[in-house]
């Protein structure tokens, strides 16, 4: 199992970042859990619909929204496992999620790079997902693997899948991966099951997890969906990856954008718990700013830094693994 450094944890060696007290996350929370359950959000995926329903939100079956009552997000919170296993194919690239313990990953998913030999800019392929993978598989700074770039080269409706059977191929780590709707994650899954000997055993050594991105603001679309519905009844860690942009598809404000990405998270991880209590989640991050003058996503900006390290705190005042960007 692979060692890891921690964060936040209450010592005077070095320096820190208190982004909110306690009160101050209180303050967000319970600004999440109004939002959560008068404006609600917006669900596209009829099964979805339905395991809301049954566990006890209001659903208007016409417009999608539901409406979450406080206390089905309490619960959902409390049966959310606090420690998680990131299994690699190789056990001493095991990784374990908890309290304030910190691992890195690289950023995923490029759709063009600088040929290192012939200095083109072109689009990536699927051999460029390869060599990338293994590069990541070699530096001992990388804790698991997310899929690096998309690999333009192959059919569109396949490239999830061509993604990860090249990249199951080239790490003995923990593999993160996008699958892209319910089709996808099958096939994912029996992939990953073949590799570790039958679905029973991906169950106790997990090889893959899901990245799922709520639509900002508060929307869960049918793909998004149909992967946290699967990866709670696979047993398969789903990261519910909010990347709401302040000033476009949230508020301006560093504490109302984190409303916003505290309720699509939450709502997200309701639907984990309801499909299957004690399904593995973890509370993710992409959020950012929207750059005014170009109407990009800038993550390298210092706005990403503070987001995130207010994720951070949400995240550990929940007591839930995290996965946030870094600039």
């Amino acid at each position: 199992m692979r060692t890891s450094v921690q964060a936040g944890v209450s010592k005077i060696e070095g320096f820190g970042l208190n982004a909110f007290s306690e009160d101050e996350l209180y303050a967000i929370h319970c600004a999440t859990l109004e939002v959560l359950e008068h404006t609600g959000l917006k669900v596209q995926c009829q099964e979805a619909l339905e395991i809301f329903a049954a566990g006890g939100a209001r659903v208007d079956y016409k417009t999608g929204v539901v409406k979450l009552p406080q206390y089905l997000v309490e619960e959902a919170i409390q049966s959310a496992p606090k420690t998680v296993l990131l299994a690699g194919r190789n056990p001493k690239n095991d990784i374990v999620l908890d309290g304030k313990r910190v691992h890195f990953i690289n950023f995923g998913e490029g759709v063009a790079i600088i040929d290192p030999y012939t200095k083109e800019h072109r689009p990536t392929t699927k051999a460029d997902v390869g060599n990338i993978t293994r590069f990541c598989d070699a530096l001992d700074e990388m804790d698991a693997v997310l899929r690096p770039v998309a690999p333009h080269d192959v059919p569109a409706k396949a490239a999830v899948v061509h993604n990860a059977e090249t990249i199951f191929n080239n790490t003995s780590k923990h593999v993160f991966i996008g699958v892209e709707g319910g089709k996808n994650f099958d096939k994912v899954l029996k992939m990953a099951a073949a590799i570790v000997g039958g679905e029973d055993k991906l169950r106790d050594r997990p090889i893959f997890s899901c990245n799922v991105c709520p639509t900002s603001p508060l929307q869960l679309v049918d793909h998004a969906a149909e992967v946290i519905i699967k990866g709670a009844r696979a047993g398969i860690t789903v990261n519910m990856l909010s990347m709401a942009m302040a000033g476009a598809t949230s508020t301006i404000t560093l504490a109302g954008t984190l409303v916003t990405h505290n309720a699509e998270v939450l709502g997200a991880i309701v639907l984990s718990q309801l499909t299957q209590k004690g399904a593995p989640v973890l509370y993710g991050s992409s959020t950012t700013i929207m750059d005014m003058r170009t109407a990009t996503a800038p993550v390298g900006s210092p706005e990403l830094g503070m987001i995130n390290a207010g994720v951070a705190k949400l995240a550990q005042y929940y007591l839930l693994p995290s996965w946030v960007a870094g600039g």
